[in-house]
């Protein structure tokens, strides 16, 4: 019988998100905090007896991916970019099931990768150590390193640079998505909207690293994303939500890129008032909570 191995892959929110600089090579130099999520993808890896690495995709986000190309799905690069860095020959049957709403700014397939990164290197008997799979990731793009560590974690230079914080404390979390149809890759988008007046120094990240090593709460004054300053333009139905929200003597904080924003729970729980509310602006809530690293990373079967 061939062996399997189970894994998840977790959403995330970026707790600050600031944009210091363009670098000579193009891309923009990061300073953010990271927090993974309790909202997880679900992947199955199977030794496969041929060189072949194949791909089958459900679960209630996978028709959202229906009709792409599955040479560009990252789960699939992740084991491709792997097996060509090993020069092994061996092939891998993936079973995703996809739960993370797609293009929604909370990571779901770059954390797709990067599980596939670490179950191939249990599946496979690699034992690649972590900096290795971390310069596959970083092949792959910007926001699968992250994954790779997983937890709560500060991110430097363009998503590459990773640095594993403590688990942070923080309460009960509401992610608010937007319907498939509207939602988008606009990363690119995003980051070719900011201007130089938008760059900062970096202190909100470095203050929130202070705070998660100490031991202190998550709260909504330490949270910081450069995107909500152009969102009003590019996510128009976004800047509006929050805008309600904010009326209501609510913080919410966008996720990531966008197009989903979050909220902290500091009383534990979200009342049927807010969820309601939240739905009647045209986003779906969620209740999650931040995982552990030990969760994030964990692999059964192995």
């Amino acid at each position: 019988m061939s062996r399997a191995l189970r894994l998840v892959a977790p959403a995330k929110v970026n707790w600050t998100l600031e944009v210091l600089r363009i670098r000579p090579d193009g891309y923009h130099e990061l300073r953010s905090v990271l927090q993974t999520v309790d909202l997880c993808d679900r992947l199955t890896l199977t030794d496969a007896s041929s060189a072949d690495v194949v791909l089958d995709v459900t679960g209630p986000a996978g028709d959202t991916l229906a009709g792409n190309p599955t040479e560009r799905n990252l789960a699939y690069r992740a084991a491709v970019a792997l097996r060509a860095r090993v020069r092994t020959v061996r092939g891998v049957r993936i079973a995703l099931e996809k739960h993370v709403p797609v293009a929604a700014g909370l990571g779901g397939g770059s954390s797709d990768a990067a599980a596939v990164l670490r179950g191939l290197n249990v599946l496979w008997g690699l034992r690649r150590p972590r900096e290795a799979l971390l310069e596959v990731a970083a092949e792959i793009g910007s926001d699968p390193p992250f994954f790779v560590v997983g937890g709560t974690a500060a991110v430097r230079g363009r998503g590459d640079a990773v640095d594993a914080l403590p688990d942070a404390v923080a309460p009960p979390i509401l992610l608010a998505t937007p319907p498939a149809g509207e939602r988008g890759e606009k990363t690119a988008t995003m980051f070719a909207a900011l201007s130089p007046a938008d760059f900062s120094d970096g202190e909100v990240s470095a203050g929130l690293r202070e705070a998660v090593v100490a031991g202190r709460r998550i709260a909504d004054g330490e949270l910081n994303n450069v995107f909500e300053r152009v969102t009003p333009i590019l996510q128009p139905e976004t800047a509006l939500a929050m805008e309600a929200l904010r009326a209501q003597g609510w913080s919410p904080h966008l996720a990531g890129a966008g197009p989903s924003f979050f909220l902290l729970l500091d009383h534990g729980a979200a009342d049927d008032g807010l969820l309601a509310r939240v739905r009647s602006l045209g986003f779906e809530p969620r209740v999650v909570r931040a995982l552990t690293r030990e969760e994030a990373l964990r692999v059964e079967g192995a």
